[in-house]
């Protein structure tokens, strides 16, 4: 599900926010069991548009959610899942670039949101 505020502008290079938002979707997905969801949101938020990707997947772990972000990190509960632990750190980079900053928030067994905050064009 996508729902969007209408009348968002940023600047950005959408090569590279496609990018980080492909990946932050790629990971809500192979995350989250068949019967879950995922959802993007995008909204102004002050001077700012927050990209939101929310899933209810197992959440993540209270001692792994300060790491994500960080290059080859993977979590304790990602048990078989495959992957690197390069792509949450990429999108961090990728946004960095662009003047932005990453987020994430959890409750384990509940789903998590990474979310993305680019600043916003003056309206």
């Amino acid at each position: 599900k996508v729902t969007a505020n209408p009348g968002l502008a940023i600047r950005a290079d959408a090569r590279r926010l496609r990018q980080a938002l492909a990946n932050l979707l790629d990971n809500a997905v192979k995350y989250t069991p068949a019967g879950g969801s995922v959802q993007l949101a995008v909204a102004r938020m002050g001077r700012h548009v927050l990209f939101s990707v929310h899933d209810t997947g197992p959440g993540i772990s209270a001692e792994d959610l300060p790491h994500i972000f960080d290059r080859g990190y993977r979590g304790r509960s990602v048990g078989d899942t495959p992957g690197l632990g390069l792509g949450l750190s990429l999108v961090r980079a990728l946004v960095r670039a662009q003047g932005g900053n990453t987020a994430a928030s959890s409750l384990p067994g509940e789903g998590s949101t990474l979310t993305i905050r680019l600043p916003a064009l003056k309206s």
